[in-house]
C-alpha cells in the first residue's frame, strides 16, 4: 500500500512537472525574434541601416577605409571603456551594435556628435565610428550583440 502510494505520487509529480515545462517552452512568435537576417548587399558604403531586434534598435554600418582606419588609430587607454575596434567588429567593414545609449536608454543619433559615430540626444553622449564612448555620462561603450555571417558573408544574422 505505502510502495503504490508512492509510485502515483512521483507518476502525478512527474506529470505537473512536464506540464509546467511545456508552459514554460518559447512560443513561435517568441522564437521568430530570437534571430534576424539581415541582406548587406543592400547597404552601401559608408551608411547606416537600423533594424528591430527583440524589440530594440539595432544599428549596422557599412564603414568606409577611412572610418575603419579613424577606429583603429585611436589609443584604447584613453578610452572610458577601453576596447579596440578589432575587438567589437568581425569583419572591419561591418560594425553592428545595440542602437540604446548606456547611460539612460535613450536612441543616439547616427552621423553625429564630437567624433562623427553617434550622438544620444537625452543627456549628450558622444560615440566614435566604432560605437565606443568619448564624452558626456555614458559609462559603456554601445552593446554589440551576437551575430554572424552567412552565405558568403551577404547575410547578416543576429541573434
Amino acid at each position: 500500500m505505502v510502495g503504490s502510494l508512492g509510485v502515483l505520487s512521483a507518476s502525478v509529480a512527474k506529470s505537473s512537472i512536464s506540464e509546467f515545462l511545456q508552459t514554460m517552452a518559447a512560443s513561435a512568435d517568441v522564437l521568430a525574434l530570437a534571430k534576424v537576417e539581415v541582406d548587406l548587399t543592400t547597404i552601401p558604403e559608408g551608411k547606416n541601416v537600423i533594424i528591430k531586434w527583440r524589440g530594440k534598435p539595432v544599428f549596422i554600418r557599412h564603414r568606409t577605409q577611412a572610418e575603419i582606419e579613424e577606429a583603429r588609430a585611436v589609443t584604447v587607454q584613453s578610452l572610458r571603456d577601453p576596447e579596440s575596434d578589432e575587438a567589437r567588429t568581425k569583419k572591419p567593414e561591418w560594425l553592428v551594435m545595440l542602437g540604446v545609449c548606456t547611460h539612460l536608454g535613450c536612441v543616439p543619433i547616427g552621423e553625429a556628435g564630437d567624433y562623427g559615430g553617434w550622438f544620444c540626444p537625452c543627456h549628450g553622449s558622444h560615440y566614435d565610428i566604432s560605437g565606443r564612448v568619448r564624452k558626456g555620462p555614458a559609462p559603456l561603450n554601445l552593446e554589440v550583440p551576437t551575430y554572424e555571417f552567412t552565405e558568403a558573408d551577404s547575410k547578416l544574422v543576429i541573434g
